[in-house]
């Protein structure tokens, strides 16, 4: 498995040294070129308990742009496995680069119809798939399960005690790993990127910019200028959001003065050329 040898980078801003706050960002995304930010937590768990049970293939489900998918095809062939990926859609409406990059890596994709991937919870359908593939490790969409959990929560070591700790959060697994966590001085807060989400303690539900995938032209101006700015790449489905949240927090005072604030940088970035095609956009970076 891949060495986690986490690599902290100072934050600069007038406006943390207005606010008199230090930001530091948490560079998950330079883990792996494939197998990168917090995808490579939920997915390593998971992988050993594959290899200790004997089963040399992985079955896992995802969107047509997921990031999951192609974090799995890589670390599938990374390690040797089998991958078969189950994605949502017709196969002619959702080709794109994700998928090619999955495919490339050597995972055999099968398409199903959106309403029988809302079965990929039930037994039943599992069962129909294993007599189709025959025997599988199964890894959950976004690698959200207890052995996903528990990777994420090993994201923040010992030496990370900064007084907040900021993250991106879709299926829930790095906020629920994040919290096991965190230290007793410590506060968390997690930008939810999907419309309509919990109101749980420390989940933040006003930075979803439409919901999943989605985008404004606000948050585009601050995904270029950022990267501009600060050299960092962002991607627009998480950590766009998440930054964005972390400048307009300490503008409005929502985070005291004097903090020491950790944001971690989740990746996700390989799936920027997908978005960019989907949405015609053109990055001026």
């Amino acid at each position: 498995m891949l060495t986690y040898n986490p690599i902290i980078q100072p934050l600069n801003s007038d406006l943390f040294s207005k606010k008199n706050i230090r930001v530091e960002v948490l560079r998950l995304d330079l883990i792996h070129p494939e197998v990168s930010g917090n995808k490579w937590f939920k997915l390593k768990n998971n992988l050993l308990e594959a290899q200790r049970s004997g089963l040399r293939t992985i079955l896992t489900f995802g969107g047509a742009f997921s990031n999951h998918i192609a974090a799995t095809a890589a670390a599938c062939k990374l390690l040797g496995f089998k991958s078969i990926g189950i994605i949502r859609g017709e196969e002619s409406s959702v080709s794109n680069s994700t998928l090619a990059e999955a495919k490339q890596n050597g995972m055999q994709l099968h398409f199903v119809s959106r309403e029988n991937y809302k079965r990929k919870e039930d037994q039943n359908f599992i069962n129909e798939l294993k007599k189709e593939f025959g025997d599988f490790y199964l890894i959950h969409e976004g690698g959200n399960n207890e052995l996903g959990i528990m990777g994420c929560s090993e994201i923040l070591t010992e030496s990370m005690d900064q007084d907040l700790v900021l993250c991106a959060s879709g299926t829930g697994a790095t906020y629920v790993g994040l919290l096991k966590a965190i230290k007793p001085h410590q506060k968390l807060m997690v930008v939810n990127a999907l419309k309509g989400g919990d109101d749980k303690e420390g989940l933040l539900n006003n930075y979803h910019f439409g919901g999943y995938a989605k985008h404004t032209s606000e948050l585009l101006e601050f995904k270029s200028k950022f990267e501009n700015d600060h050299n960092i790449p962002l991607d627009y489905v998480y950590t766009a959001k998440l930054f964005f949240a972390a400048f307009d927090l300490i503008n409005k005072d929502k985070i005291p003065e004097n903090s020491t604030v950790l944001i971690i940088h989740s990746g996700g970035l390989q799936g920027n050329a997908g978005y960019e095609k989907r949405y015609n956009l053109n990055p001026s970076r």
